[in-house]
């Protein structure tokens, strides 16, 4: 019986320390925000890249179908509908993330090592440029350079006047490097990048990498796939800096979500 007694003790001690470890063990804080609003998003749209710019909400879309084709184009907040700018012709580019510099606007493409320069207010393609990444996913800017995601754990700053690289940003989250970095936003001073194939964004620190918040949309995923099963992962981030509101949706949604946060 006495060895029973120990043995019950013994494990309730281990149990304790490894609750405690558990307890000590770092978490990323979590980001709360606040659902204000919410729109219909065209659901043929497969998301690779959202934005605001001069109080428009740009889209970029990928074409992994056939029948699909890889665009960039406007949201109307008011209809639901997409007014197309841009269409590649060719079907071998997958369309990518995008972001706007001065009087330009960038592309990447997926897996052809290739980018595209337009004219921000004709949409008129200027130029292309190509890049070393293997993959091209999001496509950011903080104002100096154009930031982009490649699907792995670094993120790749591009000097907007030659398109070379200048630095990488090794990211992490707790000791622990984050890959699966995707469609990236700006704010504030700090990286924003949904998560590959999870319901997650993380707030990255530019100046160490480092993870520093995390906002879980499992919410917004779930309310988006009970009105489309068919519809995917979120892949989509937007900053509207004059009012505050953040934009999100994903591959195939029916909603874009506003939000505020705090």
């Amino acid at each position: 019986m006495k060895h029973i007694l120990y043995l019950t003790a013994l494990i309730s001690i281990l149990s304790s320390c490894n609750a405690a470890d558990d307890d000590n063990a770092p978490v990323t804080p979590a980001i709360s925000y606040e659902e204000t609003n919410y729109f219909f998003h065209d659901t043929s749209l497969y998301t690779e890249g959202l934005l605001v710019h001069n109080g428009q909400l740009f889209e970029s879309t990928g074409s992994p179908d056939t029948f699909r084709k890889s665009l960039i184009g406007i949201n109307d907040l008011k209809t639901g509908r997409f007014e197309k700018k841009t269409v590649f012709a060719n079907k071998r580019l997958f369309g990518e993330g995008i972001t706007f510099f001065k009087d330009r606007l960038y592309q990447l493409t997926y897996k052809t090592q290739r980018g595209f320069i337009y004219d921000a207010n004709s949409f008129r393609l200027l130029d292309s440029f190509t890049y070393r990444n293997k993959e091209g996913w999001g496509l950011t800017t903080d104002g100096y350079h154009l930031i982009m995601s490649d699907g792995t754990d670094t993120l790749t700053y591009l000097d907007p006047a030659t398109l070379k690289p200048v630095k990488t940003l090794p990211v992490h989250e707790n000791g622990f490097k984050r890959d699966s970095l995707n469609e990236l936003e700006y704010i504030k001073g700090h990286i924003y990048a949904n998560i590959w194939l999870t319901n997650n964004i993380v707030k990255i620190n530019p100046a160490n990498g480092q993870i520093v918040g995390r906002l879980d949309i499992s919410p917004l995923a779930f309310k988006a796939s009970m009105k489309n099963p068919d519809c995917g992962e979120p892949n989509g981030i937007a900053w509207d800096s004059t009012t505050g509101h953040l934009y999100i949706t994903g591959k195939l949604w029916p909603y874009i979500f506003q939000l505020k946060m705090p």
